[in-house]
């Protein structure tokens, strides 16, 4: 999974970073809306938005970066994602200055943005861009308040050209998070679930959600989304017995927002709204 809190120090005032190497979709989206992408050298394997991101060197994926390849890159600043290995502990030793940062709900992505604008120099730019996403985010909600809330299943995950192995956004998602100020209630939003669980065909029809989101098949290519799009949807319509499939409320994403938490946050919260109640705010 694509999916706390900041566990780098960085401190109001640092020294402007001028050559920064991101790990992950996220951290790159971030360093993107605070106007930062001239300064980016280096991104993961999977940085594909903007575009400009993806034209850049790349360091390995978000999981297993080459510490190696980042040095090459001659960076001021990395910015980390928490994960099985020991990358701020060989970019130390290298004298490369690194921040580390965790991925899990929606408060974390604002304490990630401002650690990295805080470490980039920039956190007057961080806050502007926080502001920027919680005043939207408000505008949303506000416009899908009072409405009874509907159930929603957002699949994040499953065996591509088939509805098995199945995985959801549980309780303690980042998706789960965004169901609510959609107007939403997350079928697997209850006590006990676990962030991402794996659930049947049958669990689905039984849960009975009004909405079915699928986020877990979507390539890699805007040729491959489409592609994609057509055939999950088609793998949906030929379930009768769940419910939202057979009213035409199974929505196939192409768009990897869904699982980087990040800036796009509101296109999330956006798309959700109107799928949920059919509110479009301006």
């Amino acid at each position: 999974m694509l999916l706390a809190v900041c566990l780098g120090v960085a401190v109001h005032g640092a020294t402007p970073a001028t050559r920064i190497v991101s790990t992950s979709p996220s951290v790159t989206e971030s360093l993107f809306a605070m106007g930062l992408g001239d300064r980016v050298v280096g991104v993961s394997t999977f940085c594909r938005f903007p575009a400009e991101a993806a034209r850049l060197p790349k360091i390995g994926t978000f999981l297993r970066p080459d510490t190696e390849l980042i040095a090459r890159l001659k960076p001021d600043l990395v910015v980390v994602f928490a994960g099985p290995h020991d990358v701020p502990r060989q970019l130390s030793a290298l004298g490369i200055r690194s921040i580390t940062v965790e991925r899990g709900t929606l408060p974390s992505v604002y304490s990630t943005i401002r650690a990295i604008g805080d470490a980039a120099g920039v956190p007057d730019r961080a806050e502007a861009l926080i502001d920027r996403l919680r005043r939207r985010l408000g505008q949303v909600h506000a416009a899908v308040s009072g409405r009874p809330p509907r159930k929603i299943l957002i699949i994040v995950g499953r065996r591509p050209g088939s509805l098995t192995d199945l995985i959801a956004a549980g309780r303690g998602s980042y998706l789960n998070d965004l169901v609510a100020l959609a107007g939403g209630v997350n079928v697997l939003g209850g006590d006990g679930v676990a962030d991402y669980p794996r659930v049947s065909m049958e669990t689905v029809i039984r849960l009975a959600p009004d909405v079915i989101v699928d986020a877990g098949d979507m390539g890699d290519t805007v040729d491959e989304h489409m592609r994609r799009k057509t055939a999950t949807e088609a793998l949906w319509a030929r379930e009768r017995s769940v419910a939202a499939a057979e009213a035409g409320r199974v929505h196939a994403v192409t768009s990897d927002a869904f699982v980087v938490p990040g800036p796009r946050v509101v296109d999330v919260v956006e798309a959700l709204a109107d799928w949920l109640h059919g509110v479009r705010v301006p």
